[in-house]
């Protein structure tokens, strides 16, 4: 159509109409970048026009936006007349294209060529300074500003403060933004911008208010930004600037929108992202994309799927972020088969080539298919695969077990040229320590030693990660005190390893160099301290840390609150627990899993199999961890039938293989039944090697039923396994007391000390006013002992008095447990509940004791030996026993 409205033209040959319709349609074209608006230059040509300035700075525009940069330079080096438009329009093309070192040096050819530059290209030349790190040069344009009087001009005020702000000095852009007056809408919204990319987001929000205290009304765009910094404000503040948007009539542009939907999906308010996408007819690439990756966030993959089909229904095609996007689905979703048919839709799109797709195609091959070839296919069809594309194949064959083979890549990147960035170091890092590979990160330790790149944060935290996932402690925190910045994540990464190692009393400590480093407790450390806190049973410790978590917002994370259902669950605060559980909007199985195992563990038998029930109708699927505390509240239910019921449906109905640890609960749950010759087939059966653990399982329930032969039998074969191992001896010593084989009791005895075998001294730990005391079986270095050995004297004499049957063992050895219980009646408030952990399983002797104390005063004592707590209140235990 344009082509015959240009034959038109010519035909009516009118030079002045002529010129002016040629004008016309090519700003026509330019304001909405139609390609089409190219065939007026013949014309133009054949009319004579073609010195004409003006129409040669349209052509040029639209060249550049239609055509690419390339094309635009070729038109501009023809045009034989160039005023600062033109020199201005080459070199924003450039900077557009993010071709910044040739935009300076056209610059530079700017000021050679007599024409003196205006604000649009002053500004131009800011972006490309900021871009390329050159902040002298970029000093040296706003002295030339202030000299040639655009110090007052408003693009040149915006583009001054994003430059300051990309070079990360907010103080001097706010310094430059307060000494110039009478700002426009862009001004204000530069500012704003650049304290949300500094994380200055209360400053960024104070400066809203500001600019409507000013009378200067906010654009889309203002929103856009605002939006950014109420991701670290929460949803209410979301919501907040939302309803300024609908007060103000700003009009929901994709780009508004977009952010919208962004922040909701931020916000795990799908429902709400969608309302908002819906609200106005317009979609666009980006608004698909973010809805997609809003979905992908949630573990909505379904739903992210189906929304790619139905933009592909609306008539959009993909570009590369939308597939990177919907590639990053399947990535998560392990699922091959979708990952394949994008692929398919990406080479009909002829985007196979495009480095982003192809990174996005890498990460999905690496993580869906068991072939590693298939990421190799795609990155050797990668035209020039950047550093991104080589950190993806590295650790996806480190991942996949190719460690020698990820080194080589690692090698063959250094050669093709591409140096190593902090992620590629700290991905590689990561990779080869699941893997175990120490001498190779010693080599990329060294490597990244002689380069800038120690020096980076993340690096530094991948390095202190590895050092304490090895066990290496004192080079981990060696590598911390060196660091130059600490954040979060270096004290969160040292805390959750402590805890994997047991130094949960370590772990703790950490909240003290966090608070001497001026770091805030975040969500994932104040998980970690909930789970130091819950396995070190400090419980004061854990609701301290939950005032702290409610005070600064922290109690809406999933982390925060299944961290506290799990504390107080070990700590035998089940009512709190639930409370906690129930403050949980869609409990995750995390979640479910934390409540059923605290039920278990308190001895609330049926309410956790209730819970077990509750979860499978919410639609969350049980998992492996979700069975060890089923098995465990079968075991000590004496529920045998139902824990049988329960084992069979892992590999029936939810495909869950069975692993070591559900054996020894299912010997367990056959040996509290008195099916001892059962569960000594199901060891002789099952796939796995036995361990200590099952016989040690077994050769208690022989106890308990008094079966000798088959006790002796297990203690054998237990004793093959590990011949130093006093449990089986002290178990069999105890099993032939009872039965009065007293001659077999003295026989085991000395078979031990002929081979020096000793029970390891059982201990216990005490929390009293932030302080864990620590007592072992039989020690008297406390400083209290003789006070405490006194109370237990003076109880024992109660027991007699009231006529309880207890048989103690005598004044000159107590069990620590009883020790730990005595100090904590003795230095607690009177209506306080002791809390003691144990290392090992409580004896008779001492369980009979606490029965007896709760009878005798109104106190409630927990005791947790393992997984399993004692509630002893009233003369009465949890257990029952």
């Amino acid at each position: 159509m344009l082509c015959k409205a240009a034959n038109r033209v010519i035909n009516r040959n009118e030079p002045t109409f002529l010129e002016e319709a040629c004008s016309r349609i090519l700003s026509f074209c330019n304001s909405n970048s139609l390609k089409q608006g190219i065939s007026v230059h013949s014309p133009v040509i054949k009319l004579g026009l073609h010195h004409h300035l003006y129409l040669n700075n349209n052509l040029l525009s639209l060249y550049a936006k239609c055509f690419g940069v390339n094309k635009a330079r070729h038109f501009f080096d023809e045009m034989p007349h160039k005023d600062v438009v033109s020199w201005t329009g080459i070199l924003s093309a450039y900077v557009k294209n993010g071709n910044h070192d040739t935009a300076l040096r056209v610059f530079d050819s700017t000021l050679i060529s007599g024409e003196s530059p205006n604000e649009f290209t002053l500004s131009s030349v800011l972006r490309s300074c900021s871009s390329m790190g050159e902040f002298d040069y970029g000093t040296c344009i706003q002295g030339y500003v202030i000299k040639e009087g655009f110090d007052q001009n408003p693009v040149l005020i915006s583009g001054l403060i994003d430059f300051y702000s990309k070079f990360g000095l907010v103080t001097e852009a706010s310094n430059l933004f307060i000494t110039k007056g009478n700002h426009d809408t862009v001004t204000w919204t530069m500012m704003i911008s650049s304290c949300v990319l500094a994380q200055r987001w209360v400053q960024a929000l104070q400066l809203y208010v500001d600019m409507v205290k000013a009378g200067v009304a906010p654009n889309e765009f203002t929103f856009v930004k605002l939006l950014g910094a109420c991701s670290a404000h929460g949803l209410n503040y979301g919501k907040l600037v939302h309803a300024h948007i609908l007060l103000r009539g700003v009009k929901l542009n994709v780009v508004l929108k977009t952010a919208l939907v962004n922040m909701y999906s931020r916000f795990r308010r799908m429902e709400d992202a969608i309302k908002v996408s819906n609200s106005t007819p317009e979609y666009d690439t980006m608004l698909w994309t973010a809805l997609i990756s809003g979905f992908a966030q949630n573990s909505l993959f379904r739903k992210a799927v189906s929304t790619f089909h139905a933009m592909g229904v609306s008539g959009i095609i993909p570009n590369n972020y939308m597939f990177s996007s919907i590639l990053n689905v399947s990535s998560l979703m392990l699922s091959l088969a979708l990952g394949q048919q994008v692929h398919s839709r990406v080479v009909v799109t002829g985007l196979e080539g495009d480095v982003s797709v192809g990174n996005a195609l890498i990460n999905m091959y690496v993580k869906c298919s068991d072939n590693v070839e298939d990421a190799l296919r795609v990155f050797r069809g990668i035209s020039l695969p950047n550093v991104v594309s080589w950190t993806s194949l590295i650790a996806g064959f480190a991942e996949h077990g190719l460690q020698l083979d990820s080194f080589h890549l690692f090698t063959e990147m250094r050669e093709a040229g591409i140096e190593p960035n902090s992620f590629t170091i700290s991905s590689i890092i990561r990779s080869f320590g699941a893997a175990k590979l120490l001498p190779q990160i010693l080599m990329l330790h060294g490597h990244v030693v002689k380069t800038n790149l120690y020096e980076d944060i993340a690096v530094q935290n991948a390095l202190v990660d590895f050092y304490a996932e090895f066990g290496m402690l004192n080079d981990a925190w060696q590598i911390v005190d060196r660091m130059n910045r600490r954040d979060a994540i270096t004290y969160t990464t040292l805390a959750s390893r402590m805890n994997q190692m047991g130094h949960h009393e370590s772990a703790l400590h950490i909240i003290t160099d966090m608070k001497n480093d001026d770091i805030k407790i975040d969500e994932f450390s104040t998980a970690s301290f909930l789970s130091a806190s819950a396995d070190l049973g400090t419980i004061m410790t854990g609701k301290q840390l939950h005032c702290h978590s409610v005070k600064s917002g922290l109690c809406k994370w999933f982390s925060v609150l299944n961290g506290l259902v799990n504390l107080y669950g070990k700590c035998g605060c089940i009512h709190d627990a639930q409370r906690a559980f129930g403050e949980i909007g869609m409990p995750d199985i995390f979640s479910w899993n934390g409540l059923i195992s605290g039920l278990t563990s308190n001895g609330y038998i049926p309410s956790a199999l209730s819970t077990f029930d509750d979860m499978k109708l919410s639609g969350v699927k049980p998992d492996a961890i979700t069975f060890l505390s089923i098995l465990s509240a079968c075991s000590n239910g004496k529920l045998t039938d139902l824990g049988l019921e329960h084992f069979q449906s892992m590999r029936e109905i939810y495909n869950i293989e069975p692993q070591l640890d559900h054996y020894v609960h299912l010997v367990g749950i056959l040996g509290q039944g008195g099916r001892l010759e059962e569960a000594m087939e199901v060891i002789q059966t099952m796939l796995f090697t036995a361990n200590t653990s099952i016989y040690k399982t077994l050769l208690r329930a022989c106890k308990a039923h008094r079966n000798i032969p088959l006790a002796e039998h297990t203690a054998k074969q237990g004793l093959e396994l590990d011949p130093f191992d006093p449990a089986f001896y002290i178990l069999l010593t105890n099993l032939y007391q009872d039965a009065g084989r007293h001659y077999f009791t003295e026989r085991t005895l000395t078979v031990m000390k002929e081979k020096q075998l000793r029970k390891n001294p059982s201990h216990c730990w005490v929390e009293i006013r932030d302080k864990v005391h620590v007592f072992v079986a039989g020690e008297r270095s406390h400083p209290r002992t003789n006070e405490i050995y006194e109370q237990i004297e003076s109880f024992e004499a109660e027991f007699k008095k009231h006529g309880y049957l207890f048989q103690g063992i005598g004044h000159s050895y107590y069990h620590s447990e009883k020790l730990a219980v005595v100090f904590g009646l003795l230095n607690t408030p009177s209506k306080a509940t002791i809390y003691v952990i144990k290392n090992s399983s409580i004896c008779r002797d001492c369980h009979n004791f606490m029965t007896f104390v709760t009878q005798l005063i109104d106190r409630e004592i927990l005791v947790r030996e393992g997984n399993r707590l004692h509630s002893f209140r009233k003369g009465e235990c949890s257990c029952r026993g």
